[in-house]
């Protein structure tokens, strides 16, 4: 019986070729891991506890996407982060990924998340995990798949494609124990503001990025930097044409029957203050 043995080349290539802000999220989510390995009161320190949020805790709303709780959870996690943010940076730059990523992508879910434990669900269910990431950027992807192919079809079913972010969520919830429905709602419900325009205020103006990348020459000092006049759609989305249209639908199309192949990133799992729930399996 013949075996598919993984290339090692393409491997190699493919990580060779990642782009800047894809790396350094990259490093950063691995040397925390390692931190937390060592100190393990790190988790505690970092993770998202909703009645711990105040005006001197603010940094948890950047620090939760970035802990992980066990090496299946870790690998999981960026393994399934990584060609999607990869595909965020071609599309929008370095400068805008690294913002939004060390930013408003933490805030904006996290915060949503924080509001509901302590306001609705009056519960304290903590969280960590780069799955918050994973569901953002497949619910943005989603948006983009929607406009140029708004269905795909289950037998005689047809279900939108906007949904697919949402059929991911439901099947990890089941498959995954102790993982958080509603932390991934929340990282979801982001990347369709994200996806529909409503947030896209949150990135830098194309022109100050521009004056900033000439005046710097960042695309020629920086190695594998991407210049806002490289992204592959444009900041704000902009519709494939006809005749690229298919490829373009093929591409999103793939990576996310790769994701559900793979796992499809592992959710926000509930944490008490002592045991706790992370972002992914």
């Amino acid at each position: 019986m013949a075996y598919n043995i993984p290339d090692v080349r393409r491997i190699r290539s493919y990580f060779l070729r990642l782009p800047l802000a894809t790396r350094l999220l990259l490093l950063v989510l691995t040397g925390f891991y390692i931190a937390v390995a060592i100190r393990p009161e790190l988790e505690q320190w970092g993770a998202l506890i909703p009645q711990e949020i105040n005006l001197t805790t603010l940094y948890r709303l950047n620090t939760y996407p970035l802990l992980h709780k066990s090496l299946p959870h870790y690998l999981l996690n960026t393994l399934t982060l990584l060609p999607l943010l990869e595909r965020f940076e071609s599309d929008h730059g370095t400068i805008v990924t690294l913002l939004l990523f060390t930013g408003s992508f933490g805030y904006l879910p996290g915060g949503l998340y924080t509001l509901l434990e302590r306001y609705v669900f009056h519960s304290n269910t903590s969280a960590l995990g780069a799955s918050v990431w994973v569901f953002l950027l497949l619910a943005s992807e989603s948006i983009k798949t929607y406009r140029a192919n708004p269905n795909f079809q289950i037998l005689d079913v047809r279900i939108p494609t906007w949904t697919t972010p949402l059929i991911f969520i439901l099947i990890v919830s089941f498959l995954v124990p102790h993982t958080s429905f509603l932390g991934h709602i929340c990282g979801a419900a982001t990347g369709y503001l994200w996806g529909l325009g409503y947030i896209r205020f949150l990135a830098p103006s194309e022109k100050i990025l521009r004056w900033i990348e000439g005046k710097l020459n960042l695309l020629g000092r920086i190695p594998h930097y991407v210049s806002v006049d490289q992204k592959t759609y444009g900041r704000y989305g902009v519709l494939p044409s006809t005749s690229a249209g298919g490829a373009g639908v093929a591409r999103v199309g793939s990576m996310q029957e790769g994701i559900l192949a793979g796992g499809g990133g592992a959710p926000l799992r509930p944490m008490t203050p002592a045991g706790g729930q992370r972002l992914g399996g």
